[in-house]
C-alpha cells in the first residue's frame, strides 16, 4: 500500500482544501483504494464511505443497482464503472463518486477480460470520465495495487 499513499495524501489534501467529499465502489482492488484514502490524516472530512462491490447481490445491496438501473451493462466495463460511480455518489450524497471494476487475476473473468483488466470511473461536478487499464499481468496483488492507483490518478486529474 506504500505505493498508493503519496497520491492518496495529495488527493485527500485537495478534497479537504476544497471541502468536497467522495464515495467509493470498488471491486477487484479489494478495498485498497478506500484503505489508501482512509490512511490520510483527517480523512473523515472527505471520505463518506465505500464498499467492495464484488458480486451482483453486493451491487444491489450497496449501490441499489437494480436490474432496471443496470439494464444490459456488464461488469468490468466502462459503462458499469460509470454507473457504479454515479450510484455510490447518489447514495452517499457526495461531491465525487469513484468506481473500479475488473479482473485482478491470476485468470480473467467470465466476461472474457484477461487478468489485469480494469475499468475505472469518476463522476462529479465536472462530469463523468472512465477509462480502461490493461496490465497484461496475472499477478493478482500487483494488479490490485495498480487498479487502486489508476482510480487515484483519475480523481487527481479531475481535481487539478
Amino acid at each position: 500500500m506504500d505505493t498508493l499513499l503519496p497520491l492518496a495524501k495529495k488527493v485527500g489534501d485537495k478534497l479537504k482544501a476544497r471541502k468536497e467529499t467522495i464515495a467509493i465502489s470498488e471491486s477487484s482492488s479489494g478495498g485498497l483504494l478506500s484503505a489508501a484514502l482512509l490512511a490520510v490524516p483527517g480523512a473523515s472530512a472527505y471520505f463518506m464511505g465505500g464498499a467492495v462491490v464484488y458480486t451482483g447481490p453486493a451491487g444491489i445491496a450497496f449501490l441499489d443497482a437494480t436490474k432496471e438501473k443496470r439494464g444490459d451493462i456488464r461488469s468490468s466495463s466502462e459503462p458499469w464503472a460509470t454507473l457504479a460511480a454515479e450510484l455510490v455518489r447518489g447514495r452517499l450524497r457526495t461531491t465525487w463518486g469513484l468506481a473500479e471494476t475488473g479482473a485482478a487475476g491470476p485468470t480473467g473473468n467470465r466476461y472474457g477480460d484477461a487478468a489485469g483488466h480494469t475499468c475505472v470511473a469518476v463522476v462529479g461536478p465536472t462530469g463523468k470520465i472512465a477509462r480502461t487499464l490493461e496490465t497484461a499481468s496475472p499477478d493478482r496483488v500487483a494488479n490490485m495495487r495498480l487498479f487502486a492507483l489508476e482510480v487515484l490518478k483519475l480523481i487527481d486529474e479531475q481535481l487539478s
